[in-house]
């Protein structure tokens, strides 16, 4: 089988989660920070980014973070960028720890106007889909947020979305279509009404072969993405953590049969740069082991 088909194989079919390691410029010195490194460690961009790239190397390297809990890790375009080890770090991933590369893709967001934040223009990324190409990249993942239920807004963020999904299908990757319900929208059940909608009528209008990804916000209703996880041109449905500590992310994935984890803040919780190699691995351990867990459900 080739790469992909293996790839393909594993996000659809194998047990675990995928890790979220994609934080980029503007949530950078919040990552760090909660890592126990402050701004005054670094005085540029350029320094900063060599400092969380040194985070994640540590975390991808640990014993714990490997292919048999983490299906896959998304990445941003500077850790592409980077090597770990001497390899490209999306080779690392899939060469050495059988953990399957995706790439963020979204360039942040807009302004919010009617109840949504759609995702700026993204002039290079045909550039980008090709430089991921050029690696072991399965897929992409791109961001835009939903803060309350709006239906124009919630229709022109799911058309913005699928747009350019069919863009990165055509490319051949597979992309995480984003939507997040903010947690603290004052009316997150109406919202994810609205948004099921849109996304079963989207998905209505692909074609056999434009295979996707959802990550989804965890629903205030168990398994409300059900049929979402049922329809034929969907991979994996996913969930993140959208600001909600490890605990409560984890209950309520565990209510929702078949979706699995992509955590970014609830995996790193507690992990400290003054930690020892042991300590650090062990508390990496105890919530990857966690989040498996709550996927498995």
């Amino acid at each position: 089988m080739s790469t992909l088909e293996d790839q393909l194989n594993k996000v659809r079919t194998a047990d675990g989660f995928i890790a979220a390691l994609d934080q980029s410029g503007g949530s950078t010195p919040k990552a760090l920070r909660l890592y126990g490194i402050g701004e005054d460690a670094y005085s540029n961009d350029e320094e900063m980014f060599t400092v969380v790239h040194e985070m994640r190397t540590r975390i991808v390297k640990s014993p714990a973070f490997n292919g048999d809990r983490i299906l896959g890790a998304i990445l941003f375009e500077n850790t592409l960028d980077r090597e770990i080890d001497g390899k490209s770090s999306a080779s690392f991933l899939w060469e050495e720890k059988n953990v399957v590369p995706f790439l963020k893709v979204d360039k942040g967001l807009a302004e919010e106007a009617d109840g949504v934040q759609l995702m700026k223009p993204m002039p290079d990324l045909g550039t980008l889909l090709q430089k991921a190409k050029a690696q072991p990249v399965f897929g992409t993942k791109m961001r835009s947020v939903i803060k309350s239920a709006n239906p124009a807004g919630i229709e022109a963020n799911v058309a913005q979305q699928f747009e350019i999904g069919r863009r990165i299908v055509a490319a051949g990757l597979t992309p995480i279509i984003e939507p997040e319900v903010d947690i603290n929208a004052p009316d997150k059940a109406e919202a994810e009404a609205l948004l099921r909608a849109q996304l079963l009528a989207n998905l209505d209008q692909l074609d056999s072969n434009e295979l996707v990804m959802f990550k989804l916000t965890l629903p205030e209703e168990a398994n409300f993405y059900r049929a979402c996880q049922e329809h034929p041109n969907i991979v994996r449905v996913v969930a993140l953590s959208g600001g909600y500590s490890r605990e409560e992310a984890n209950r309520r994935l565990s209510q929702n049969n078949g979706m699995i984890a992509s955590f970014s803040r609830a995996l790193t919780e507690g992990l400290s740069a003054q930690q020892s190699e042991e300590e650090f691995n062990e508390m990496l351990d105890t919530a990857i082991q966690s989040i498996f867990d709550a996927s498995k459900t």
